[in-house]
């Protein structure tokens, strides 16, 4: 099923309410001195403009961007402080009008929680590409794990405050990998609805301290170049929003295939410039041949990649692997390259290359061991209630908001206890 999405336009509230003073702006809702509780209540599927005020579970909240509630994806503002701002407790009765001639308080300017001190972000900071490695912002080397989503365009109800929570507090997950799918459905058919719901999960993952890889889910046809255009329409705008966040990685082409190292090489030396120009300081992530696979997959390994780098600082190449189809000589080519150039696993399965079949846990965990040994940071395929075998949740676990252990699948246990394992993070100097 195709979801389709309506644009989320991002617009703060707050920048636009009050001039500083007194003076109220034309046109905008004046700031409250009650809760308005003769608001409509708020409901799914329902598009909320900057300043609309609703009621829910007791309380009143104003909008402070424009967006759709879109079902099943659990946007209700109590949820959602990046979307909403919680005005106090509704005791049932209407707003009373204020008495006298107080000078109006203008409403404070939304903004996102202090960061947790023990969350990954605030663990590590911005962080940075050090020789072959990943390193935080102190210069130490660090591994990062987490989950991928599902292409958004079919699985955003699985994206939700109720199971970012459980990949961050639950499932204790450094990252999540955002997958925008360029075609089948997704950017293509909306590119501003795609790449506003990037915005809204970016700030939803930054409010929990975890890490965001922005993945451009190219895939058919496998010539990132057929798309260059577009995905610097997309990477400008989500840099343009997000350069001043310090746990933004962007992943700039899933799986090219069919295509040579010399054409996907050149793509990537145009994307750069792009998210360079508005987020200087954040590590990219370069697809490779093969459906990155280092080439292994189209008959070639990580020499053409290692002899003819991209022409840029602070990259890692990009390695996905599917334990039940990709065996010994896979295994073998990542561990040679991860001496050589940087590496990050952006994908990968206990399954088949479909992500479908019977778990082969055995490889996996070697793949896995390695990873550990050479500190390669890994995002495993994928958080979603899809019928294959290598989608963690069981189906209809999303639709009913239900995402504990109860509702995983065998491989979703297996790999929730391997990202449950305690980071080896040094925390950063304040």
């Amino acid at each position: 099923m195709v979801i389709r999405r309506s644009s989320i336009l991002a617009a703060i509230a707050a920048a636009a309410m009050l001039a500083v003073g007194t003076a109220l702006v034309p046109g905008l809702p004046a700031p409250a001195f009650a809760v308005d509780c003769a608001a409509p209540a708020w409901a799914e599927g329902t598009t909320y403009a900057v300043g609309d005020r609703v009621t829910y579970e007791g309380g009143g909240y104003t909008a402070t961007t424009t967006h759709t509630a879109y079902p099943g994806t659990g946007w209700d503002p109590a949820s959602t402080p990046a979307l909403w701002t919680h005005d106090g407790t509704c005791d049932g009765g209407p707003a009373p009008d204020p008495t006298g001639d107080p000078t109006p308080t203008p409403t404070p300017t939304p903004t996102e929680p202090d960061p947790d001190p023990a969350t990954p972000v605030a663990a590590n900071g911005q962080l940075h590409v050090c020789g072959v490695g990943l390193c935080n912002e102190d210069g130490t080397r660090i591994q990062l794990r987490g989950m991928s989503t599902h292409g958004t365009q079919w699985y955003s109800q699985c994206v939700t405050g109720a199971s970012l929570d459980t990949l961050a507090h639950d499932w204790n997950a450094d990252v999540v990998r955002i997958s925008t799918y360029v075609q089948e459905g997704g950017y293509e058919t909306d590119p501003e609805g795609f790449t506003d719901l990037v915005h809204t999960y970016i700030d939803m993952l930054t409010a929990r301290g975890m890490y965001a890889v922005v993945d451009w889910h190219m895939l058919d046809p496998g010539d990132p170049n057929v798309n260059l255009e577009r995905a610097k329409t997309f990477f400008s705008a989500v840099a343009e929003r997000h350069g001043g966040k310090n746990n933004i990685i962007y992943e700039v082409a899933n799986e090219p295939n069919g295509v040579s190292w010399q054409s996907i090489k050149s793509y990537h030396e145009q994307i750069i410039p792009v998210i360079r120009e508005k987020d200087p300081d954040a590590v990219v992530l370069l697809g490779t041949r093969g459906w990155s696979s280092l080439g292994v997959s189209e008959g070639s390994d990580e020499s053409e990649i290692v002899n003819d780098p991209v022409d840029a600082s602070n990259v890692m190449y990009t390695f996905h692997f599917y334990a039940a189809s990709h065996g010994q000589e896979y295994l073998n080519t990542l561990s040679r390259a991860a001496d050589r150039i940087p590496m990050f696993v952006t994908e990968f399965g206990t399954q088949d290359y479909a992500g479908e079949g019977a778990n082969d846990f055995a490889m996996s965990q070697r793949y896995l061991d390695l990873a550990a040994s050479k500190k390669i940071s890994w995002v495993n395929w994928n958080f979603s209630d899809d019928h294959r075998s290598g989608a963690v949740l069981t189906q209809g676990s999303c639709a009913a908001g239900s995402f504990g252990t109860g509702n995983l699948k065998e491989a979703g246990l297996w790999i929730r206890d391997r990202i449950r394992t305690p980071d080896d993070f040094q925390p950063s100097t304040p």
